[in-house]
């Protein structure tokens, strides 16, 4: 059963802009995974305290992306996107600005929140943007994205 309401063949810049922000979002991971002990040695940190930076992002990720289907319904795919694109954005500013070991945590978790969503809306944005048989097009986007972040990333 196919969306009435969906163009044909819609244009996939769009597709390709979110994209681009889920690959920001899963290269902030690895670079933050690569710096964890610069981070920790930035913020007098000690080596108990520096794992919660990663683990407070996680944590936070996995609590929003189960979310991310009902927030879809509530605000459309392109709000939660859009939303969640500037949050992130937001919070990896907090985040550069944090003064102390407990706010780099708080805005990592704020991080992980805000940003979550981008990743499961790429996923449902392709099945809008790539209808039929050109359902297999997104697929290598899908694969390049979070295997090339490590060479991106350090």
């Amino acid at each position: 059963m196919t969306d009435k309401t969906a163009p044909a063949n819609p244009s996939v810049w769009p597709f390709v802009v979110m994209c681009v922000g889920m690959f920001i979002a899963l290269l902030d991971i690895q670079i933050v995974a690569s710096s964890l002990q610069d981070i920790g040695g930035g913020l007098s940190a000690a080596q108990d305290e520096i794992s919660w930076v990663q683990t407070a992002y996680l944590i936070a990720e996995i609590v929003m992306i189960p979310l991310s289907g009902w927030l879809t319904r509530v605000f459309s795919t392109r709000w939660l996107f859009t939303a969640s694109a500037a949050g992130f954005t937001a919070a990896s500013m907090l985040c550069g600005m944090a003064w102390d070991i407990d706010s780099m945590i708080a805005f990592r978790a704020l991080q992980g929140l805000l940003g979550a969503s981008m990743i499961p809306t790429v996923f449902t944005s392709s099945f809008y943007f790539f209808q039929g048989p050109r359902r297999f097009i997104p697929r290598p986007w899908w694969a390049a994205s979070p295997r090339s972040r490590p060479r991106w990333g350090r």
